[in-house]
């Protein structure tokens, strides 16, 4: 049952997108956390770490009795929990959308590509010149191969819906509350910490999906990947492959030849031969569950 609804889910990812955002599980998940972020006032740093402990669990709690509904209702329909279940696993990743988002930055106007690039990155794009924005569009694009497609499906692999449901809600709240700043520099702590957990592996299965494309500089960009504990390190791997520098300005630099508008062409046609290997793999391994475990 498993491979049937990851491929239902990925079927359903490719031809529709994704579902709106009133029924979308992570828009709850998100709606859960502001709530615990609007109500609570910021004390000292061991109430705001306890707080943000008490909401990451909160979200957590409820995507793993969310992802427990296809059982509630399998007595009723069989039809009915398959189709409930492809629904909430396919709400745990985003294949389609995200190339969209990446896409959409291929703009020949440099005012028009910083509005679009400004969606899918948390830095300041106002002062970037062009081979800066086609950068944070690809590096965003590869880091997010991570979050949006393999640790999801890498979480259904080992723990099924449940472990799909509360990866999505550890790596939402993340993106809400997982800062440095002082707002949630302890409120978003715990949050930032689990989802470096939950990424550490991920992160690195990546790396082995960019491998067959060249394999002495993937691994040679992987060794210099020292500046983040996970994100740095499909975005090492995509900058080998693509031979192009991708830098984030203080933070980390992977050189290479001057990126241009059409390097974000190459690096969406890298991105889809990356997300088949991963579901390739990801369907051979349920087959082997399936007959010898």
């Amino acid at each position: 049952m498993d491979i049937i609804i990851l491929l239902l889910a990925v079927v359903w990812d490719l031809a529709l997108g994704e579902p709106p955002k009133v029924f979308h599980p992570t828009v709850w998940f998100g709606k859960i956390a502001e709530i615990f972020d609007n109500l609570y006032q910021r004390r000292t740093p061991l109430m705001d770490f306890l707080a943000g402990v008490v909401s990451m669990l909160s979200v957590c709690v409820f995507a793993f009795f969310l992802a427990q509904f296809p059982t509630f209702i399998a007595k009723y329909s069989t039809l009915l929990t398959l189709l409930v279940s492809v629904y909430l696993l396919k709400s745990s990743f985003a294949i389609k959308s995200l190339a969209i988002h990446v896409r959409d930055t291929i703009k020949e106007d440099i005012e028009e590509q910083r509005v679009y690039v400004r969606l899918i990155v948390s830095r300041d794009v106002k002062s970037l010149n062009r081979p800066h924005l086609v950068s944070a569009s690809i590096e965003s694009l590869a880091e997010n191969i991570v979050d949006s497609v393999v640790a999801p499906m890498f979480y259904f692999l080992l723990f099924g819906l449940e472990g799909a449901l509360v990866y999505r809600a550890i790596n939402t709240l993340d993106a809400m509350i997982g800062y440095r700043n002082e707002q949630y520099e302890f409120f978003g702590k715990f949050t930032a910490r689990m989802d470096d957990i939950a990424n550490f592996l991920p992160a690195r299965l990546v790396i082995l999906l960019f491998l067959p494309f060249a394999p002495r500089r993937v691994l040679s960009y992987y060794k210099m990947a020292k500046f983040k504990i996970n994100g740095d390190k499909p975005i090492a791997a995509m900058s080998a492959v693509l031979g192009v520098w991708l830098e984030k300005k203080g933070v980390y630099r992977f050189e290479g030849k001057e990126p241009t508008l059409e390097d974000i062409r190459r690096a969406l046609t890298l991105y889809w031969l990356v997300v088949g290997e991963w579901i390739a793999f990801v369907c051979v391994f349920e087959i082997i569950k399936l007959f010898f475990m």
